[in-house]
């Protein structure tokens, strides 16, 4: 999403050569397959852990660190090594989205029309915000203290991440459209009014 907007901004009139259909599904297997070994990493590692304190998990899905709490083995160096293998991961994309919006955001900036910064930040924006949400309820999760840990602040942060960016992205990027906006102005004001 970031690339596409750097070049959709950045380098307009090369849009159509430089993401072409051949660009797009090596970048969405680039993505898929970072997925799927990160995936399989984190598989492995909790399959092979001995549970002895039961197998319920307190969530509402199996997630690697409520797996550990039920590990009666020492997983420190397993851990470790697949939080290590996932930061790497999330610190390229991460840095690889900095980059594209701080070029974005300076060529932005030498746009002598108001109405164009405005267009191109109402599209960058929002982008900006679901990463950022994401991020930063991903790491809170799996870097807090073990002091600040509780059942239903784990459940209430995995929700956080899981749920909440990917129900806001279709409500995110179709709020461009002005179509569904003047419908959901209409709802609003029938609610209101009745």
């Amino acid at each position: 999403m970031a690339y596409d907007r750097y070049v959709a901004i950045c380098k307009p009139l090369h849009y159509g050569s430089v993401l072409g259909s051949r660009a797009c599904a090596q970048m969405a297997a680039a993505a898929w397959g970072s997925g799927f070994l990160n995936a399989v990493l984190h598989t492995a590692t909790t399959f092979s852990l001995p549970l002895c304190q039961g197998n319920a998990v307190d969530q509402f899905f199996c997630e690697i660190p409520q797996i550990l709490k039920l590990s009666c083995s020492d997983a420190y160096l397993r851990e470790v090594g697949a939080l290590v293998c996932s930061v790497c991961l999330v610190f390229g994309c991460f840095v690889f989205i900095v980059v594209s919006y701080v070029q974005i955001f300076m060529a932005v900036l030498r746009m002598p029309s108001e109405q164009s910064r405005h267009k191109t930040f109402s599209t960058c924006l929002p982008h900006l915000a679901v990463v950022f949400l994401f991020i930063s309820t991903i790491m809170f999760a799996h870097l807090k203290p073990p002091s600040i840990s509780s059942p239903s602040l784990d459940l209430v942060v995995a929700v956080l991440y899981v749920v909440v960016p990917p129900a806001l992205n279709p409500l995110i990027y179709s709020m461009r459209n002005q179509n569904l906006k003047a419908t959901l102005k209409k709802m609003i004001l029938v609610e209101i009014f009745t």
